[in-house]
This record gives structure tokens, sequence and C-alpha cells, in this order.
């Protein structure tokens, strides 16, 4: 049997390169979207990487963009997947303020341009979209499925259209498509402008001398924060159903940045307060203040449920920052070394 097909859009992402890790120990050939760049935007999966000539890569990267719905169907038809997992977005909260019209043109109508090349293509695949849990925005905690959202971003608010798009081509045609309603997930693989990783580089920079202040915004935000990896394997649960469906996937804890910073600092050997300084430019026009998220639904049905909470997550992600070396540029977490993982071939699309 030939093995399973997948495409990642986001493949370069934190959410993208632990999917496909799991792709590829479960025997899958993936095939990730990547947008071209005078600078190489691989880093998190460049540990895949070996010479693209082997023939038993079963990792390709295709250039492509969201914006391009032409090259998305022609992509979708020369690689016939049998799972699309679409990940890529403009993904920054605070960001979406200041690019409203880009957010929802890749975050929101990226969404529908990649379903309307499903429907075009007519392409018997599944499809995941990934949603967030800053939908829910100033809903009352703990948010589930059957929770209002409030969207409180022009990023929640593209998520929210991509969500409703998404059931809507279920519906009207038969798309097998879910919904990962994705609450906070971090791992030492998150961008370093978001706050959970710029706080545990802070932290590991400080300890060892380099750093000497972290300026935040709001401490008092709370939010429900998990283990990247783990959220990776719900998805691809939520693929394997043959009923498709729209899943909360939590931890059902929250924590405040405040409590994050205590336990990443303190996690260090540092005193937090000597070192933090308010800075107003972090605050966001509309906060959200508390997200918890229950994960019943996806326990039940998925079998799924998180194991790694925020103070174990707070450690993980510190010490994967003090054993970096202080000179080399930030990268990925290196992978177990018994992975066994495929190659990786950049390369134009082969038939399949």
């Amino acid at each position: 049997m030939p093995p399973k097909v997948a495409l990642i859009t986001g493949i370069t992402g934190q959410d993208g390169s632990y999917l496909a890790e799991l792709l590829l120990s479960k025997g899958y050939l993936v095939h990730g979207l990547i947008r071209r760049s005078s600078s190489f935007s691989t880093g998190r999966i460049d540990h895949l990487y070996q010479d693209p000539h082997e023939p038993d890569a079963l990792l390709r990267l295709h250039y492509g963009d969201l914006a391009d719905g032409s090259r998305v169907s022609a992509l979708l038809e020369a690689i016939q997947p049998d799972e699309v997992y679409h990940l890529a977005a403009q993904s920054h909260v605070r960001v979406s303020f200041d690019e409203p019209e880009f957010t929802g043109s890749t975050t929101g109508l990226g969404t529908t341009r990649l379903l309307e090349a499903i429907r075009m293509t007519g392409l018997p695949c599944r499809f995941y979209q990934a949603s967030s849990s800053e939908m829910y925005g100033i809903s009352p905690a703990p948010q589930s499925e059957t929770t209002p959202f409030h969207p409180r971003s022009p990023y929640a608010c593209a998520k929210v259209y991509a969500y409703w798009i998404t059931r809507n081509y279920r519906e009207a045609y038969g798309i097998h498509g879910v919904n990962g309603i994705l609450f906070n997930h971090e791992s030492p693989r998150r961008g370093e402008t978001f706050v959970t990783r710029k706080i545990a580089i802070a932290a590991a920079r400080i300890a060892r001398g380099e750093q000497k202040e972290l300026h935040l915004g709001n401490l008092d935000a709370r939010r429900d924060w998990g283990y990247a990896p783990e959220y990776a394997e719900a998805m691809w649960r939520m693929l394997q159903r043959d009923e498709p469906d729209d899943y909360v996937v939590a931890t059902g804890t929250s924590y405040s940045v405040h409590d994050f910073l205590t336990l990443c600092f303190e996690h260090a050997g540092l005193d937090w307060e000597r070192y933090v300084r308010f800075d107003e430019r972090y605050l966001r026009p509309a906060e959200v203040p508390d997200l918890i998220g229950d994960a019943s639904k996806a326990e039940r049905l998925l079998g799924w449920r998180a194991s790694v909470h925020t103070p174990e997550l707070a450690r993980i992600m510190v010490d994967a920052e003090l054993g970096r070396n202080a000179s080399a540029v930030p990268g990925p977490a290196a992978p177990p070394a018994s992975s066994g993982l495929p190659t990786v071939a950049v390369l134009p699309v082969p038939p399949r």
C-alpha cells in the first residue's frame, strides 16, 4: 500500500514542525507549503533535512502563497493529498491590530481559497482548519464547542470567519472539514515575539548575564497554556474520525502572564521583579481577560487529554533556552535521537 499523503500549510511554524514529525513517524508522505523568501525560514524543520536526491525522501517542500488561489489549486491537483492540515496564518494577535487587512486576507480568505481549491479539484481529502481560542474573546470561561464567539482582535475575527467558512463548505459541499479550536500551546519552538517564549528567553539570558531587563505589557491576562507537540497529536486524531466535527483542545487550567513569568524566573533562580519593566506598547486595544478550555469532547471522542500543564511547560521552555549555545542563533530543540525521521527534499511537485 502506498503511504498516506498529507499537505501542511504553515509547515515551518511551531505547530507545522511538530505535526510534520508526527506524520513522518507514522509513515506519511508529507508535503509542505512555504513562502518564497530571500532568507531561509525553515529553521524549525532543518533537522529533518538530508540530501534532496535521496530516493526515500518523504518530506517535500513547495513554494506557494495562500494569496495565490491558482497556485494552491495546482499543488492540490498534483499532490493529491489524503489529508490537508491548514495551519498557515498571520498568527500574532497584537500585530493583527497593526495589519488588519493583511491578517484578514491571509488568516481568513486564505482558508476560503484552500477550501475552494479542494471543491474545484474534487479531491476526496480530509481538511483540518486551525481555529483559535481567541475567537471566544470575552465570552465567560470555561469555553467549549458551544460557547458563543466574541472576538476581540482582527486576528480573532479572521479566525471566526475561517471557522464558519469551514463549516459552510462541510455543510454545503460535503467536504470533510474539521475545526480544531486550540487554546494557547507553547514550546521551545514558539516564535520569539510571543510572550511565553519572550519570557523564557529573557530568564535564560538574564541568568547568563546577557540581558538586563525585560519589557512586558498586561500581566493579568489569563490563558490555558499547553504543550504544542501534544496538540499536534490532537490535530491528527481529528482527521482519523470518519465523521467530521469541531473540537476544543486545551488543558482545562488557567494561569496569568504574571504566573508564567514567576514560574520561568524562579526556575532560572531569579526574582522577576528586579528585571521586568512595563511597556504600554505591548497592550492590545481590546484585551481578552481569561481563556480556559473545556476539552471533554476531545477526551471522549478522540481519547486525547493534555499531560503537560503550565508549570512543567515553563520549566521545559526555560531549560531549552538555558541549554542553547549563547552565541548561536536560537532554533528549535533537537528531536529525539531515536526518532528515525525520513529525509526531506525541496523539489518540484512530483506525481503521486
